[in-house]
């Protein structure tokens, strides 16, 4: 750093933070520890009895945080993201859409190995709401190399480290029960109730309802039933087991989905099936888990499933470190740690 001339600062970053005081009303800092002098700071600065400042020398090969921050959120930011003021080196990036926010966790790594570089951000594969913050960038040093910002942008390449897929509007979803119990009249249907509810909750009305006893083929027919209504999202409750009477699975194979898996490794819903049929409708086959926990795969699934995001079998498989519900007291979920990545 070096002392200049207060008269000759403007351009130059502060130091120090410099406290201005007003007797009987205030005393804080008036200009921040990286502030950049502008031509109108400088009244001020001399009437706070700084005729002198001391400033870090920047030269050309030299980004101050603000830049620095600056490049950082253009590495992470696309569609449906706004950003936030800088504010000391820190930029917060924030969802203009409801939707999925995802990031490319093995980019983001590489990107915060990096010396004096960070970004903080939520869990990939996160539901967020418009407002919702989504990360952080900022720079540990006031000062960086420039070089050190290129490595950076070189490491990230053109794609940005993060993405928002709003969810679908106007889509509607479908539910065929299975199960002798229900479709006799044994016991009422409590599955259905809690389904409507979670899609509810993305806006999703059920618009279709059918049920079927345990017979493969009427299954079959009740899923065709449903599919044929037009719906974008096909689930079946029920006989979702290996046990013999359970006959769920196979039926939704012969309905003509492609099964991308039957099973999971999450708890509760070791269970679940996810399958697409070729014009890319999603069904699911919900484990009587869904039912009576307060979160479940489902939970997890869903968002993903409306934003019609295409989802693999190496998704699911990845959600086993996370996939352990604490079943909690009282629940916080989505605020905890159950099938985040």
């Amino acid at each position: 750093m070096k002392l200049i001339d207060t008269k000759d600062a403007v351009g130059h970053v502060l130091c120090h933070d410099l406290t201005r005081i007003v007797p009987g009303e205030s005393k804080d800092a008036q200009f921040r520890k990286g502030h950049v002098v502008t031509e109108e700071d400088i009244p001020m600065l001399l009437s706070m009895g700084k005729d002198h400042l001391y400033v870090w020398e920047v030269d050309e090969n030299t980004l101050h945080e603000n830049e620095a921050a600056d490049i950082l959120a253009g590495l992470c930011e696309s569609a449906h993201m706004r950003r936030g003021d800088v504010k000391e080196g820190k930029i917060e990036l924030f969802a203009t859409e409801d939707g999925v926010f995802t990031v490319d966790v093995p980019r983001l790594d590489a990107l915060n190995d990096l010396p004096d570089i960070m970004v903080a951000t939520r869990h990939t594969n996160s539901a967020v709401k418009a407002g919702d913050k989504l990360g952080g960038t900022r720079i540990i040093p006031l000062l960086i190399d420039r070089k050190h910002m290129e490595e950076a942008q070189a490491l990230v390449g053109p794609e940005p480290l993060m993405k928002l897929t709003p969810f679908r509007k106007g889509i509607k979803a479908g539910i065929v029960v299975t199960g002798n119990e229900v479709f006799h009249g044994r016991i009422t249907d409590k599955f259905t109730p809690v389904v409507e509810r979670k899609l509810a909750a993305f806006g999703v009305p059920l618009t279709e309802r059918r049920t079927s006893d345990d017979n493969p083929e009427h299954i079959v027919a009740a899923i065709n039933e449903v599919r044929a209504a037009g719906v974008d999202i096909v689930l079946c409750t029920g006989g979702m087991s290996v046990d013999p009477d359970d006959r769920t699975p196979a039926a939704i194979r012969d309905s003509g989905a492609q099964i991308i898996t039957y099973g999971a490794p999450v708890l509760p819903g070791a269970m679940f099936l996810l399958g697409y049929y070729e014009d890319g409708t999603p069904v699911m086959g919900l484990p009587g888990c869904v039912m009576y926990s307060r979160a479940s795969i489902f939970d997890i699934v869903l968002p993903r499933v409306i934003t019609g995001m295409r989802i693999s079998r190496r998704d699911l498989t990845r959600l086993g470190n996370g996939g352990l519900c604490l079943q909690c007291d009282v629940c916080t979920y989505p605020n905890c740690g159950f099938g985040k990545e």
